[in-house]
């Protein structure tokens, strides 16, 4: 307890003189002002308007920058697809190649083989028989 056995009201009657005491004091302060209160209060006002204009500048800028960053990401992946594209074409035209030159073979050696057959009934006739 406060005051060691004060009553309740000698306490509150306490409390209410140290508030008012303290109103006074910032009374006293306000009215008793300096002269450059308003040239500091100016300048404050200044330097924070000041500070959120550089604030908001560099907000600006990062966010520029993220955009940025955004669409050099965007335009990477783009590049890097587009070379995935070839690299696939490439192959299929490799594969495409490959079975060509697969069925090119296979038809030669069809050939090859026509042409031994053909041979083969041209001397059977040429015997009569």
């Amino acid at each position: 307890m406060a005051k060691n056995g004060a009553e309740l009201s000698d306490r509150l009657d306490g409390a209410k003189s140290a508030k008012k005491r303290e109103l006074e004091r910032f009374l006293e302060k306000v009215a008793n002002k300096s002269p450059d209160f308003d040239r500091k209060q100016a300048e404050r006002i200044a330097l924070n308007e000041a500070r959120d204009a550089r604030r908001a500048e560099a907000a600006e800028r990062k966010k520029a920058a993220l955009a940025l960053a955004d669409e050099q990401k965007a335009e990477a992946k783009r590049a890097a697809q587009e070379a995935e594209e070839a690299r696939l074409a490439a192959l299929e035209a490799e594969k495409n190649k490959d079975k060509l030159a697969a069925l090119a073979l296979k038809a030669q050696q069809k050939a090859g083989r026509d042409a031994k057959y053909a041979a083969r009934q041209a001397r059977r006739d040429a015997r009569g028989g």
